[in-house]
């Protein structure tokens, strides 16, 4: 990797917490650039314009993503891998990281507003996601994986988004509720996820 390409990296990094954290609009390539410890005038060196930044930030948050997916769904016992998928997901961890962690509590509600090829990509985020999750379903025997997958993605999303909301002991309870009632749906075994 070069100099080039490691400095293109921090600043795809910087852009995706900011992003995460703020919305894509929160982020301005001079704060950014500061945030990254570099100058506004290196910027142009990495990326056409802010429309570009945000596209390959995007990429770059679906990126982490599917390696968590293959970290946990890869696992030989497919049940016990789904289920740590679910647990981490909805972790009082990632609840207290809005930085990290998958974009999509954070910011499928502007998902629509943001460049045309940055919400392509996030489409095609979705969709990566909820076929992980359908490839994981089948291998279990689940019914109908596709529809469960949607089902399951909207559920998990919509419990951290909400939870977030909530805050205090109100967002841990919800995160624990959805925790234990998509793996009981699911027919996994329960367990003690919220760490």
């Amino acid at each position: 990797m070069t100099a080039k390409d490691r400095t293109r990296a921090r600043i795809l990094d910087e852009a995706a917490s900011a992003m995460r954290e703020r919305g894509s609009d929160g982020i301005g390539v001079a704060a950014l650039m500061k945030r990254a410890g570099l100058t506004h005038g290196g910027f142009y060196a990495h990326f056409e314009n802010r429309d570009d930044l945000v596209c390959h930030a995007v990429d770059r948050m679906f990126r982490d993503s599917a390696e968590i997916l293959r970290q946990h769904l890869g696992q030989e016992d497919a049940a016990r891998g789904l289920a740590a998928l679910i647990d981490a997901y909805l972790s009082d961890e990632l609840l207290q990281a809005a930085d990290r962690g998958c974009p999509l509590p954070a910011l499928s509600g502007e998902a629509m507003r943001m460049p045309a090829a940055a919400r392509d990509r996030f489409r095609e985020g979705i969709i990566a996601f909820r076929g992980a999750l359908a490839k994981s379903f089948a291998t279990l025997g689940l019914p109908e994986p596709d529809a469960l997958a949607a089902s399951v993605l909207a559920e998990m999303v919509g419990a951290m988004a909400l939870a977030r909301a909530l805050g205090g002991d109100m967002a841990a309870t919800q995160l624990a509720a959805s925790r234990e009632e998509i793996k009981r749906r699911l027919e996994l075994a329960a367990s003690d996820g919220g760490a």
